[in-house]
């Protein structure tokens, strides 16, 4: 995998959005496998396809790349999105693509990692300030994803620091996460919820106490439901039968890596 882009495809270019969609898409084009089944190429849509902008013939995934240029290599906690309206009815009819997040620096990839579609809920998308009036396209809302609010594992890196990754440990991470693939939108998003939140416990041997000190966060996350250590003991028994946690009895677990 050569982690440099071909400048020479930025020659009649001058909008520095075009530049970097031409480079960073020409790379994927030429480099990227399909971190799902491991089949050794991807297609690439047609420009402006409004779903997504890569396919994997064999599996038939698609995926969206999204890309800034990071002078610090550092993914951030957010990254612009398109028309917020249109991110929530993809999440919630679950039609969204996967997300390839790309950071690039002196015209070399630092950072490529993809989040898997099923990590994506409402909550992780924040709502930007309609365009003024007086702008070409006055009145259109557009969207951030909130990278900082996913889990972890719902973060599986290809390039991380400038070094690239094995390509089977890629595959394999995302099939692990793929267990975590939950249909319906409310039980998907308990179960990133509450495993956000085991995340942010510090150690890796934790008791359900300690994952009730997020109780109060959930309920204002969850303000329709009334059970909510209920809520919080059957995802932990999803994430214990998935192979996330161990549990040892007595309210006592540990964390899987």
């Amino acid at each position: 995998m050569d982690l440099h882009f071909n400048q020479n495809l930025a020659l009649g270019y001058h909008s520095g959005s075009q530049i970097s969609r031409v480079l960073t898409e020409d790379w994927m084009e030429r480099n990227m496998f399909c971190p799902v089944c491991g089949a050794p190429v991807l297609g690439h849509y047609e420009a402006n396809k409004p779903v997504a902008d890569f396919f994997c013939d064999d599996c038939k995934s698609d995926f969206e790349l999204k890309s800034k240029e990071s002078k610090t290599a550092v993914i951030g906690h957010k990254i612009a999105d398109g028309a917020y309206g249109t991110m929530i009815d993809r999440i919630t009819s679950l039609r969204n693509p996967h997300l390839f997040v790309m950071t690039y620096a002196n015209w070399t990839v630092n950072n490529l990692l993809i989040i898997p579609k099923f990590f994506f809920v409402p909550d992780i998308i924040e709502k930007r300030n309609p365009l003024a009036d007086t702008a070409r396209r006055a009145g259109w809302t557009g969207c951030n994803i909130e990278i900082g609010s996913i889990p972890e594992s719902g973060k599986i890196f290809i390039v991380k620091n400038g070094q690239q990754e094995d390509k089977s440990r890629v595959v394999d991470q995302y099939q692990k996460a793929l267990l975590l693939q939950r249909t319906r939108i409310d039980s998907r998003g308990w179960l990133m919820d509450v495993l956000k939140c085991v995340e942010r416990i510090p150690q890796d041997d934790f008791c359900l106490d300690e994952v009730y000190t997020f109780v109060e966060e959930l309920r204002q996350k969850h303000p329709g439901n009334n059970h909510v250590h209920d809520k919080i003991r059957q995802q932990l028994q999803f994430l214990r039968d998935k192979g996330f946690i161990q549990f040892f009895g007595g309210g006592r677990y540990r964390k899987r890596r």
